[in-house]
């Protein structure tokens, strides 16, 4: 009995090497090493465990530690990763945000019951909640003064062009109207203190504005988020007639490329260093006082090494007041901008961010922008 469940285990090991199958099926992590031995999908570990969540359809084993049956390695054989994309991912709608292993619960959580339990993505009519082009709902989100979260109608409407909420239930006016052309949205379960925390971000006369939501549900959450995309996509579908959607893809949605706290000092270099929380959004460098406040205290562009922007380690000679040892200086063609982190490995975090975004070339829609900000009162 022994030697059949060695040679079962044997061929489980076997299988992970076949096509599709060293990468988990649902998050693309390498080296999977569970399997759902009733769908016939090998999965890492963190994915087992929300394959838990849907028990009555997947059952899950390790490939390495449980015991495996003939007939459960025949099964696994006869389907295995590419296989069952074939089959649940039929007809996932391009702007559709399929997670990776660095993405939070909640998207991962949701891909995988769109995928094996609502079967969403064999059927359009069940992508109607994002694909319709017009969504409307109820969502909590923080007050800007208070911090209290309150019940607020959205609506998302790819005719007008425009994400809108009511601030009352029967309000004729929106509180807000942001345009889809600048919208941003990013799941920050952390910072928010939610698991469903989504920050959405849009420019109010050039100005980055935050707010932060979130509803009970997660499929209603991950529903706007992908109705967000499906509007931008859209949009820059008609913005960019040429362009290819392996192009357009990146820029529905964007994660922020760091955020953290730092310490800056101002223009003349004088004052004292003050904390603040800062957020590397593409170009756009912000600083809040508070991580969850809706406006930022301000805004730096970074610009690209060949229009004379640079980040140096350390602070220049004789410059005081800073708390934190570990300087940075970014170069603009304008002035420098000094800040401090509380350690080496942030400090080298940082660096490696700004150098990320000096390092690419500026687009021309980015000259406009640098402009603005050089012209800023």
């Amino acid at each position: 009995m022994a030697s059949d469940l060695e040679k079962n285990r044997r061929r489980m090991k076997q299988l992970l090497e076949k096509p599709g199958n060293g990468n988990c099926a649902d998050c693309g992590a390498a080296d999977p090493e569970w399997a759902s031995y009733t769908l016939g999908v090998f999965m890492c570990h963190s994915c087992s465990g929300l394959h838990r969540n849907i028990a009555q359809i997947s059952k899950v084993k390790s490939v390495l530690l449980d015991p495996w049956s003939s007939s459960e390695v025949e099964f696994m054989d006869s389907v295995g990763n590419n296989a069952a994309k074939a089959k649940y991912e039929q007809i996932v709608p391009a702007f559709y945000y399929q997670p990776t292993h660095k993405d939070c619960t909640l998207l991962r959580d949701q891909w995988i019951r769109a995928k094996y339990e609502r079967k969403e993505f064999l059927c359009v009519e069940m992508q109607e909640p994002y694909s319709a082009g017009y969504r409307e709902g109820f969502l909590w989100k923080r007050g800007r003064d208070n911090g209290q979260y309150l019940s607020r109608k959205f609506i998302l409407s790819e005719r007008e062009g425009v994400l809108k909420y009511f601030n009352k239930h029967d309000a004729r006016e929106p509180k807000a109207i942001m345009k889809i052309n600048s919208v941003n949205a990013t799941f920050q379960p952390t910072k928010i203190g939610t698991p469903h925390g989504l920050q959405i971000t849009y420019l109010k006369d050039n100005s980055t504005r935050n707010i932060f939501v979130y509803h009970e549900d997660g499929k209603e959450m991950v529903d706007w988020f992908n109705a967000i995309r499906a509007a931008r996509f859209h949009y820059l579908q008609v913005a960019f007639p040429g362009a290819l959607i392996s192009d357009l893809l990146p820029k529905l949605t964007r994660n922020y490329i760091k955020e953290g706290y730092m310490e800056k000092t101002g223009p003349k270099h004088t004052e004292g260093f003050k904390k603040r929380w800062f957020t590397m959004d593409d170009r756009r460098l912000m600083y809040f006082k508070d991580p969850l406040d809706a406006y930022a205290r301000g805004e730096v562009f970074v610009g690209g090494k060949e229009n004379n922007y640079t980040v140096l380690p350390g602070l220049p000679p004789g410059i005081q007041g800073y708390h934190w040892q570990f300087g940075i200086t970014i170069v603009t063609p304008d002035r420098k901008f000094l800040f401090a982190c509380e350690t080496e490995a942030d400090q080298k975090d940082w660096i490696a961010a700004f150098q990320t975004v000096i390092n690419r070339p500026m687009l021309p829609q980015e000259y406009a922008v640098e402009a603005y900000f050089k012209h800023k009162p």
